[in-house]
Formats: structure tokens, sequence, C-alpha cells
């Protein structure tokens, strides 16, 4: 018969699976404590600078070009067509000479009836002149005639008196004398008021007409003035510029024809950026890099009170001669010098974050295996230099390049 055999112990077993448990539970706190690996950085495409102590010059640089100091601009003084170029552009010319010819059919017309209601007026004046002598005369004679009747009446109405006490006359008589006397006295006095009011109210009437004339004596002049400005002439000396214009093209009034520029007197027109410009006041030390021209030195002569697009105008005033290569609407690249640091603590400027205050710069470490976050407090900048007010030593590298991808860590590998 069969024997019931006890069941074999698993002591063993337990112990390996529980010491199992044990080692994975190890295993994975020790890989959450893990830190990961530093990232790395290829230095081959970086750019990096050392900390040094010593003088710094400020300076601020931005593009330009060159521009005349003189610029005489021609403009259109009527809407007509281009019939002939007698100038070209880069010609010097002299004051006076014929640049363009021009023609306007609208003008001329606006001309003829100009003069001829100055014609109008002239002959209404002439008339009125006329008119009023004439009337004054005629109120004259009818004024001397009158004082010949009032007279005659006067002397009758005296008789009247005599021949009425000498009963030659009756008394009905001698009233009617009376009063026909009386009345070429009132009559008299009247027209010799007509002949009063006439010599004071006709030098109105022809200061009226005379003004009327003069003003449109002024609208021809007007026009006749605009009919000579059809043949377009140099208003100064110079060279000139920007004629684009071709033969039988239309303009409008008051657009531009060309310009007269004098290219010796040139300047340079730089656009600072905003942030930088505000320490650039009138008078400081500049210099032009006409690139293939070589430098110009010069002095800032006015900054513009606004800035437009993130930049601030500033104009340079050269000194000295131009090389041959300066010309108007050269690109060139100007930089001022602000002021002199002496003495201070100076790295190269990161092409990354605010130009000031606090930033995180990677400072090399580990004999230039590494670089780590070192927080660094920067000061008055320059176009390639910085101060360094804390957070750095002389002697200290650091990267200037771009490090916005490590933003997320204090710490990177070097790769050389």
């Amino acid at each position: 018969m069969d024997v019931a055999r006890p069941p074999k112990k698993q002591t063993g077993r337990n112990i390996g699976i529980g010491a199992g448990v044990v080692a994975l539970v190890f295993l994975v706190w020790f890989f959450w404590r893990m830190k990961p690996a530093d990232p790395t950085y290829d230095m081959s495409s970086g750019v990096m600078d050392s900390v040094r102590r010593g003088d710094l010059v400020r300076e601020v640089r931005g593009p330009g070009t060159l521009v005349p100091e003189q610029i005489q601009i021609v403009t259109a003084q009527s809407n007509a067509r281009v019939d002939r170029l007698v100038a070209q552009s880069g010609q010097n010319v002299a004051v006076g000479d014929v640049l363009l010819e021009m023609s306007s059919p609208d003008l001329e017309i606006s001309t003829l009836n100009a003069d001829q209601n100055l014609n109008q007026a002239k002959a209404t004046l002439l008339s009125l002149r006329t008119s009023l002598r004439s009337n004054e005369l005629a109120q004259q004679g009818t004024v001397a005639t009158m004082h010949t009747q009032y007279v005659q009446a006067l002397n009758d109405a005296t008789a009247s008196d005599t021949l009425v006490k000498l009963h030659l006359i009756s008394v009905f008589d001698a009233t009617n004398k009376h009063n026909l006397a009386d009345e070429m006295t009132s009559r008299l006095h009247y027209e010799q008021q007509r002949l009063d009011d006439m010599i004071k109210s006709d030098p109105d009437q022809l200061k009226s007409a005379e003004a009327n004339v003069a003003q449109l004596t002024q609208i021809a002049a007007f026009y006749h003035e605009r009919q000579k400005d059809l043949t377009v002439r140099a208003p100064s000396l110079g060279v000139v510029q920007g004629l684009t214009l071709q033969q039988g093209q239309f303009v409008t009034d008051g657009s531009t024809l060309l310009k007269i520029v004098q290219p010796g007197k040139l300047k340079a027109v730089l656009q600072i950026p905003e942030s930088q410009a505000k320490d650039v006041v009138v008078g400081l030390l500049a210099s032009i890099d006409t690139r293939s021209n070589g430098l110009i030195a010069g002095h800032v002569s006015r900054k513009d009170p606004s800035a437009v697009a993130g930049t601030v105008t500033i104009d340079v005033a050269l000194e000295g001669a131009l090389p041959p290569g300066a010309v108007p609407d050269l690109s060139v690249d100007g930089t001022i010098q602000i002021e002199k640091l002496h003495d201070v603590l100076y790295t190269g400027r990161p092409s990354y974050g605010a130009a000031t205050g606090q930033v995180g710069l990677f400072k090399i470490a580990d004999n230039g295996h590494a670089a780590v976050r070192t927080q660094v407090v920067l000061g008055r900048s320059s176009v390639t230099a910085v101060e360094v007010i804390r957070g750095l030593a002389a002697g200290d590298k650091v990267i200037l390049s771009d490090m916005s991808q490590f933003d997320n860590v204090d710490r990177v590998r070097l790769k050389q």
C-alpha cells in the first residue's frame, strides 16, 4: 500500500525570491537616484573669451549711408509732360542750366484765361474812369447853370422890391420873384451836394476797379511764371541725381523731378539701435568705415529725438578730405566712441540674453572639460565687450555663444 510523504520545504526557493525582489527594489532606487548625464557642447562651433582687467573703450556701432549735406530738390510746379531731357544723372550743372523741358496744355489754357480776364478788367477800369470823369464834368456844368439861374432869380427878387414901391409891378409878381429865388437857392444847393458826392465816391469806385486789375495782374503773372517753370533750370551749382524721367512721361504738380547735390560735402547718417543710442550725444568722436575706401574720421553733429523701428538716426559730420570712392548713397558702418573706462574687469559681449544686468554665463571648469552656469552681473557695454561687475575674476573663461538650448541645465560637458 502507498505511504503518504510529507511535502518538501520551500525555504531556499523563498529566500531566493525575496533576495531577487530586494535586489530589484535596490536597483530601481539606485537608478532613480542617479543623476542624468551632462549634455555635451561642441566647442568647435562656439565662441569663448577670457575675463581681463584694463581699459575698456565703450563704443556703439550701426549701419548707415553717406548723404550730401546740401540737397536741392527740384519739383514739378504743375501737371505736365516731359518733352526733352537735357541733363542726365551724374552731370555737373551750373546755376541756370536747362535740365529738362516740359509742356502743359492745361496750364496754357489757364494762362490765356488769366490774360483775358486781366484785359477785360483793364478795359472796365478805363471805361469807368472815363464815365466818372464825364459825369463829374456834366454835374459841374449843371451846377454852373444853376448858379447863373440862382443869381438871376436873386437879382429879380431884389429888383421886384423896388418896383413894388414905385407901383410898377404888383405885390403878387414880387412874391413870385422871391419864391423863384428861394427855389433856385435850394436847387443850387442840391446840385452842389450831388457834385460833392460824386467827387467823394469816384475815387472809391476807381480804387475797387484798380484793386481788381492788380489782383488779376498777379494771377496772370503767376501763370506766366509757371509757364516759364516748364523749362526746368538748375537752382544751384552741383551734380544731378535721381533723374529717372523718360521723354513723354507725365508728372504731377509737386512730384520730385530730380536732386542737385554737392558731392564734396557729405555726412554719414547712421541707424543706431535705440538701446545703445541713449548714451550718444552731440560732439562724440566717430569713425566711418567705407569698407573698400578706408576709414573717415568725424564727430556726432545731430541726434534724432525719437526712435523709428527700433533705431535712432545719428548724423556724423566728416572731417578732412574724403577718399575718392566716397560718393552719395554709399553704404557704410559707423562706430561712435562713448567713453573710456579705466582699470575695469571686462570680457567679450555675450551673443544672447541681456547686455547688462544679471545673466547666466557658462564658465569653463575642470581644465576645459566642462562648463558651469555662473550668475554674472554685467555693467556698461560696448560693441564687442562688456564690463563685469560681479561673478567672475580675471583669467576666467566664459562661453559667449548662444547657450539657450541648455537653459534647463547648470553644467555641460565640452567637446573639443
